[in-house]
């Protein structure tokens, strides 16, 4: 598994708020935002359901990370998808840090990705509460 996710009730934009917030209450804010609907349908002219996928980044934590191996950084920010289903309902799904960091082989990564995926999973909780 790389990821963790949890299903709420739309639409969308307000999902997408509330995952902003609650990332906030653990230290992440958005670097960038990808609407994958709207790139697709402007390159492709392909039809979507909304899907957007957030950059999370914590700066202590990055920083953290970056000092451990400033390569790292090919694996950052933290993605988070907020993507509609077919019954409205929003799925939001969250990249697992320690299945991605475990690719780097460096003292005090494995305690880091521990450390941001408890954060990401709290993120999680409380939106499923």
């Amino acid at each position: 598994m790389y990821g963790f996710y949890v299903t709420l009730p739309g639409p969308l934009e307000a999902v997408q708020g509330r995952v902003v917030e609650a990332l906030k209450e653990e230290g992440f804010g958005v670097l960038t935002e990808i609407d994958v609907q709207a790139t697709l349908k402007a390159k492709l002219g392909v039809e979507r359901r909304p899907y957007r996928i957030l950059g999370a980044c914590n700066p202590a934590l990055a920083n953290r990370a970056l000092e451990a191996d400033p390569d790292i950084g090919l694996l950052l920010p933290c993605n988070v998808v907020v993507q509609e289903q077919e019954d409205g309902q929003v799925r939001v799904g969250f990249m697992d840090p320690a299945a991605v960091l475990n690719l780097v082989e460096q003292p005090g990564v494995d305690e880091l990705a521990g450390e941001v995926r408890g954060r990401l999973e709290r993120v999680r909780d409380r939106l499923g509460a």
